[in-house]
């Protein structure tokens, strides 16, 4: 087994020209969407999963944060989709990619702080001292509460790209094991396939969960700013 480890994680090209813009375009494609006043199946699912997300996540929101609903589903709906497609064979991930996760979240936190300071403006810089903090410990709360507000999106970035890269090494790895060990022993074979099989049911969940905590995040930073 010659191929490098992080080979798929690798940016792909066309002709010398960066195919990510287009992958990262593919997902919405994959909505369904209907013109008929009845909807099929797929679609009524569809449609009761957005509504239950979002009434989840916009429940502590009040009148302004709502407005933010309509992004946070789309968010929730474009991450969870190209996570579930990196998980097909020889694809490429783009949330494996610490620049994109940063380009998503690094708006949408200032958006969230920026209304914050603009609607807020007492809440917000309170945040940065904390009510009954002695005297001389103010500089040092001061410049730690700023240091925990701008680490805000990295954390963001940082632990999406961990999670689904993590996942994706995880099953390289077995799934190497399990070519590797289908000539030598076929009992082993079986078992390390097993783990394979369980493993990736595992991953669909980790993809749909790591969606769904990006925009939660997201949502919780919106609510301490509105």
């Amino acid at each position: 087994m010659n191929e490098n480890l992080f080979a798929s994680f690798i940016a792909p090209t066309i002709l010398g020209l960066p195919a990510a813009v287009l992958i990262i375009l593919f997902p919405p494609l994959l909505i369904p969407t209907s013109k008929y006043l009845i909807n099929n199946r797929l679609i009524t699912t569809q449609q009761w999963l957005i509504k239950l997300t979002s009434k989840q996540m916009m429940t502590m929101h009040n009148t302004k944060g709502r407005t933010w609903s309509l992004m946070l589903v789309s968010l929730i709906i474009f991450i969870a989709t190209t996570n579930l497609l990196g998980l097909l064979p020889h694809s490429f991930t783009p949330t494996t990619q610490l620049s994109m996760n940063l380009a998503m979240a690094t708006p949408l936190w200032a958006g969230a702080v920026i209304m914050g300071f603009r609607s807020k403006i007492k809440n917000a810089l309170a945040h940065f001292l904390p009510q009954g903090t002695p005297t001389p410990l103010i500089p040092m709360l001061v410049i730690i509460e700023t240091i925990s507000l701008l680490i805000q999106p990295m954390a963001l970035a940082v632990r999406l790209t961990a999670n689904i890269t993590a996942s994706h090494l995880l099953m390289h790895l077995i799934g190497s094991a399990t070519l590797a060990m289908s000539t030598i022993n076929l009992p082993s074979t079986l078992i390390i396939f097993t783990i394979l099989i369980l493993l990736t049911i595992l991953e669909i969940a980790v993809a749909l969960i790591q969606a769904y905590v990006f925009t939660l995040l997201v949502s919780l930073y919106l609510h301490d700013n509105t």
